[in-house]
């Protein structure tokens, strides 16, 4: 491997979006089920890359918004309004940033 290569690796150690947790893997780290995370992408919170064997892989940002599901189901919520609410949280913390960006742009 390249010193270049190896450059590349350990930035990936730091990437949210480096789909690197295995769906068992994943289910472990969140403290939930296999079940739950296909149930969470079939809701659309989140999409898992397939390996080219098929196999799903997540995320850490992905793991961190199953995990927000997880806690809101074990309360009560139902999955999907869980899956919904997450993702308007989400869109709303985008769009805050982004004000932020356009005042601090001007």
């Amino acid at each position: 491997m390249s010193s270049q290569d190896r450059s590349r690796a350990v930035d990936r150690l730091d990437d949210d979006h480096h789909p690197a947790y295995t769906m068992g893997r994943a289910a472990e780290v969140i403290g939930a089920t296999p079940g739950f995370l296909r149930a969470l992408g079939e809701a659309g919170l989140i999409a898992p890359v397939r390996s080219e064997g098929g196999h799903r892989r997540y995320t850490r940002h992905q793991l961190r918004l199953a995990a927000r599901a997880r806690d809101m189901v074990d309360q009560g919520t139902p999955i999907e309004a869980a899956c919904r609410i997450i993702g308007l949280e989400d869109q709303l913390a985008d769009a805050l940033r982004a004000n932020e960006k356009l005042r601090r742009d001007e």
